[in-house]
């Protein structure tokens, strides 16, 4: 009994000004919920798209995913003058070409697809 007329003592109406500072926080407490909730889902949203986007370029063959294919793209690669090309791989966007140049030594060049132009040049032999 003596805990009934102590918890209706403890519910005594509040006062105007204090009333309206609970209910401003219960309004930023529920907003902040709601925020940490949107923020979570974004989260798993993202874990996901990235481990569907894993398993899709798994699936595909690179040379496709490397090569540009937007239509007939001509690219031209400008061998250094004389250069006679022995042989030729391709990984990805870039092109190895295998051969001599114009006094007869051994040379490989990496061409870039994308950027259209020739990014290394290695001299092959003894120094």
């Amino acid at each position: 009994m003596s805990n009934n007329d102590h918890d209706q003592q403890d519910e005594k109406p509040l006062d105007p000004v204090l009333e309206k500072v609970r209910r401003k926080m219960i309004r930023l407490q529920l907003v902040s919920a709601g925020v940490m909730v949107v923020a979570l889902m974004a989260v798993l949203i993202a874990i996901v798209y990235k481990a569907n986007r894993a398993n899709e370029a798994s699936r595909t063959p690179a040379i496709t995913e490397d090569v540009p294919n937007e239509g007939s793209t001509l690219v031209k690669a400008a061998l250094p003058e004389g250069f006679k090309v022995n042989a030729t791989q391709l990984s990805g966007d870039r092109i190895l070409f295998d051969g001599t140049d114009k006094d007869g030594k051994r040379k490989m060049l990496v061409f870039n697809l994308r950027r259209g132009r020739i990014d290394a040049e290695i001299a092959v032999g003894a120094p």
